[in-house]
């Protein structure tokens, strides 16, 4: 009976002593989750915190907003007639679509004429390279012949020929001036009968083939019948007209008519005495001079084309050439550029042109799909940053949701806001969640991790108390209890690297070293290592 008691006994204090260590283990978890709390903001002065190990990501925070990877507000690059609108706002489009269509009617005449002109100089350089042609040594050689032809004329004199000929024509002239004055002279006299009898049967078959075609047209109305009928009608009326003309006798008309045959045959007549009488005088020296002038001009075109060409020819013409060359691709680019297209693939964001309209400005505005975060970064803060490190962003619209990113680059010159503060941008690359809908100009806020520490000692910010002057750190190291409230003491300690809720220490306190939450505020530390350690 003793022995069971006894192996009771046993078994009791084995039963209490499992739950002392499960005590203990509890009490160790909910001093560390009293810790986490404490990280997170909960602590207040007199709290008493655990030194504990645990892993410290550095960081800064930093807001901007999101913006396009690229932006292109793209122009004409001169003003035109917009023909067609291609897109709209918010339409995706890749690089190389037509946006917007300007009338090209002018320039591709121009593109025409350009080409054309190119032709023109060089054929121009190849004729001078090449030499004369067979044809245009010919051609030269005949205006010498017919140059020397002229002048030999000129100083022979007049042919028995070419003043029998000369008055031959003052004689035909002579006759046209007497049948005009016998013409004039039968216009004045009566209209004989014969001449009316004649039109009047005109105008009796002109009325015949009226009336017949009028009652075809009405029997069959067709286009055709109308038009022949048209046509009769109009046959009647001049049958009519000369019938009456001829009653009415000669008008003013007609004999004003010959009247002017009369002086215009009298004109020619004394034109031609007067040619005559220039043959007889022989040629003027004036038109002997201008003879010669004309086969010496021949005779030096025929020697340049036998001198060949100088280089000052070939370089000028090598030289319109090329003028012409880039006069022409100057006329294409400007019809290529009547097609705006998109420069890259990206999205729409204003079309500021319709159909119609003459451009004369910026007519589309493109944003690429790829977006990024530009933050303003205080100069402080700038120093530990460093393109290739990593950064959580979150936006004021998804608060809730880590989007991972990278800087990407930081820029080489500061910009100042409105406080004065020097700022910098910096470029967080945006890995876009399939599930969200990020916009541009969303406000963004980013955590930029600068260093990483795994398993080090750790304290709450709230537990450092910093000498900023003598660039010191310590804590309040729990060292006993009076009277149920904590007795400390004041230790110096060495610091390393913090985030918003913990601080490393590198000297001065040891893991499971308990410290009171000071009466100071959370001190303010640099990023980054560099701190002045203790003993």
């Amino acid at each position: 009976m003793a022995v069971q008691k006894k192996k009771r006994g046993k078994i009791w204090w084995i039963i209490g002593g499992v739950v002392v260590v499960l005590l203990l283990v509890i009490g160790f978890f909910f001093l560390r989750q009293r810790n986490s709390q404490a990280a997170a903001g909960d602590t207040q002065t007199g709290d008493v915190v655990t030194a504990f190990i645990g892993d410290l990501a550095a960081s800064a925070t930093a807001s901007g907003q999101v913006e396009s990877e690229q932006v292109a507000r793209l122009s004409a690059s001169s003003p035109g007639l917009v023909k067609e609108v291609l897109v709209r706002e918010g339409m995706p489009v890749e690089a190389g679509d037509a946006l917007v269509q300007l009338d090209i009617t002018d320039l591709e005449l121009r593109v025409a004429r350009e080409e054309q002109n190119l032709a023109l100089k060089e054929a121009n350089l190849e004729s001078l390279l090449e030499g004369p042609d067979a044809w245009e040594v010919a051609s030269a050689e005949a205006a010498i012949a017919s140059a020397q032809a002229r002048l030999d004329e000129l100083l022979a004199g007049p042919t028995e020929q070419d003043i029998a000929e000369s008055e031959a024509t003052i004689r035909q002239q002579l006759a046209a001036v007497a049948s005009a004055s016998a013409s004039l002279g039968s216009t004045r006299d009566s209209v004989s009968a014969s001449s009316i009898a004649s039109a009047e049967a005109e105008l009796v078959n002109a009325q015949i083939a009226y009336d017949q075609a009028k009652e075809r047209n009405e029997d069959f109305a067709f286009s055709f019948t109308h038009e022949a009928m048209i046509d009769a009608e109009e046959d009647l009326m001049i049958a009519q007209a000369k019938v009456d003309e001829l009653k009415a006798g000669a008008n003013q008309g007609s004999l004003n008519s010959a009247t002017a045959d009369i002086s215009a045959a009298s004109s020619n007549l004394a034109q031609a005495r007067a040619n005559h009488n220039s043959l007889l005088a022989g040629s003027a020296t004036d038109t002997i001079a201008a003879a010669e002038a004309s086969l010496a001009q021949a005779q030096a075109n025929l020697a340049k084309l036998f001198d060949g060409t100088t280089p000052e020819d070939i370089v000028i013409a090598e030289a319109e050439v090329e003028q012409a060359r880039l006069a022409l691709t100057d006329a294409e680019e400007a019809l290529s550029n009547a097609t705006i297209t998109a420069p890259f693939d990206s999205m729409v964001t204003v079309v500021y042109v319709a159909e119609g309209e003459r451009a004369t400005g910026e007519v589309v505005e493109l944003v690429s799909d790829e977006l990024k975060v530009v933050l303003s970064v205080d100069e402080i803060d700038i120093g530990v940053l460093a393109p290739g490190q990593e950064a959580v962003i979150t936006l004021e619209t998804w608060p809730d949701v880590d989007i991972p990113g990278e800087i990407v680059s930081i820029a080489p010159s500061a910009g100042s806001d409105s406080d004065s503060l020097v700022t910098y941008d910096v470029q967080i690359n945006l890995e876009e969640p399939s599930d969200l809908s990020i916009l541009v100009g969303m406000t963004a806020n980013a955590r930029l991790i600068t260093a990483n520490s795994e398993n080090v000692l750790l304290v709450p910010n709230a537990a450092v108390t910093a000498d900023r002057k003598a660039g010191t750190y310590w804590v309040n190291r729990v060292t006993g209890e009076v009277d149920g409230q904590p007795e400390t003491e004041k230790v110096e300690i060495g610091v390393g690297l913090k985030d918003s809720d913990f601080t490393q220490i590198t000297s001065g306190l040891s893991e499971g070293d308990q410290v009171v939450v000071g009466e100071l505020a959370a001190p303010t530390v640099q990023f980054g290592g560099g701190f002045r350690g203790g003993n």
